[in-house]
């Protein structure tokens, strides 16, 4: 997708990681209780995750409130688990959570990238995340090629399609990408473990579930 003027996307790294951490700064205390309803597949993808290493190292891009760190070091409890937000009201909750919940992550204020990580990863995941990414997605998604072990894994659920306009300009405004941009990319860098494309609300949009091996 080309940048529009007055387009949601921007191609400057800070000015889209600020507008991130505004809009989740009004969204964090009630992000878990919002998000239920549309954000179908992240238990599911935990469950389809095979490390065999009994210490992996596991990553989260876009951790937000902690929710996925909790079911993955409950699945994986003796991970090192590294988490990267731009947002720090997200990471506030998330810290929250993960201290009730008995869970230890490494909870990284900044955006992921190039040299974020000083070890190679059994798995990254990005859970709704990639989609409000743009257009740095795609370096993101190379970097996670860069940054795993040999025969480690990439996990992707997001947003994939609609064949809806007004959902799509309303997602826009929400910073959220939906036009099936994803797959091609990860198909092409990783070798498919588990991809599907799920329904919604008899099709309104579709959902991603993928996981990759290098």
């Amino acid at each position: 997708m080309d940048l529009q003027a007055g387009s949601p996307f921007s191609a400057n790294p800070d000015a889209q990681a600020d507008r991130m951490r505004r809009y989740y700064q009004r969204q964090a205390k009630v992000y878990d209780l919002s998000r239920w309803a549309f954000l179908f597949g992240r238990k599911s993808i935990i469950r389809q995750f095979q490390i065999e290493s009994e210490a992996p190292v596991i990553v989260e891009v876009g951790c937000g409130t902690g929710r996925n760190l909790i079911a993955l070091g409950k699945r994986f409890p003796k991970a090192r688990i590294i988490a990267f937000d731009v947002s720090a009201d997200m990471l506030a909750v998330a810290g929250t959570s993960l201290d009730k919940a008995g869970i230890h992550a490494e909870l990284r204020h900044l955006p992921y990238g190039k040299n974020a990580l000083e070890t190679q990863a059994d798995l990254i995941l990005f859970s709704y995340s990639l989609t409000m990414i743009n257009p740095q997605w795609e370096d993101l998604i190379r970097q996670a090629h860069q940054d795993l072990k040999a025969g480690g894994h990439i996990g992707v659920v997001d947003f994939h399609d609609t064949g809806s306009g007004i959902l799509r300009r309303h997602m826009d405004r929400h910073h959220v990408r939906m036009d099936a941009h994803l797959l091609p990319l990860l198909k092409q860098l990783f070798m498919p473990v588990h991809a599907r494309v799920r329904s919604a609300y008899l099709g309104w949009w579709t959902w991603l579930e993928f996981v990759g091996r290098k």
